[in-house]
């Protein structure tokens, strides 16, 4: 087994260099990620989220980790489920996507109750036990050691808390892969290329969903990582799921 590379999109790279290649993407994709997200998904991408949120259960008075959490979609909803009490941290490796975040909540009026972190998922800066939930949406997959990750998330949660990983993912039906295939190859790079003025980064995202774990081989490195009580939800057929895992 070769530890001294890893995947980016379908390359092999340079175990080091992965981070800073990831980074490159969207920080070339900050301004236009919403916009693309929208068009990319026909605004699917809404219901994933808000499907995931129920799966975090947050109750006022919790502090809950975004993770990998870019423009905040998901910050904003939990801010409204903590209600004014309780705290969010919005975390992300890039600097650009955090500060797109950051600006999109302050220009909804969300000032309070929010800290915005700059951080590696692979060496997370918080002490043990220090969360009641932790949520990543679309992020795991960019990471270069998904299993450490887990681990430092499971090492920061609180006993009794949970962890919701929202992913794209393998689709259940041969004909429904074959049509994400072609959309993926074919329609996204075009629309990054048209909107974002960035046809490769597209093409590396569509890349990386490949190449991430699918459904099953995702929920054995969350039990690996010490997760109980771990399970997942298809949606759209498998190009996204939602999976779950418990702090005991």
């Amino acid at each position: 087994m070769d530890n001294t590379t890893t995947d980016f999109g379908f390359k092999k790279v340079p175990l080091g260099d992965k981070a800073k290649l990831v980074n490159n993407v969207f920080s070339s994709v900050a301004n236009k990620y919403d916009v693309m997200n929208d068009l990319m998904s026909l605004g699917i991408h809404r219901l994933w989220k808000k499907i995931a949120i129920q799966h975090c259960a947050i109750r006022p008075g919790q502090t809950v980790l975004d993770l990998a959490g870019g423009t905040g979609d998901l910050t904003l909803a939990f801010v409204d489920e903590l209600n004014g009490n309780g705290k969010v941290v919005l975390a992300d490796i890039n600097e650009a996507m955090l500060q797109a975040g950051k600006n999109k909540l302050i220009n909804k009026g969300q000032i309070l109750n929010i800290n915005y972190l700059q951080l590696n998922a692979e060496c997370l800066p918080f002490a043990d036990n220090s969360f009641d939930c932790i949520a990543i949406g679309f992020g795991l997959r960019n990471v270069t050691n998904k299993q450490l990750a887990l681990q430092e998330m499971y090492r920061v949660l609180k006993p009794g808390a949970r962890v919701v990983i929202l992913e794209f993912s393998k689709p259940a039906y041969k004909q429904l892969s074959t049509i994400y295939d072609l959309y993926s190859f074919k329609v996204l790079p075009l629309l990054g290329k048209i909107v974002a003025n960035d046809a490769d980064s597209y093409r590396y995202l569509a890349e990386s969903i490949r190449m991430h774990p699918d459904q099953e081989q995702l929920k054995t490195m969350m039990q690996t990582a010490g997760f109980e009580n771990c399970d997942y939800q298809n949606l759209t057929g498998g190009i996204c799921a939602i999976h779950k895992g418990f702090k005991l």
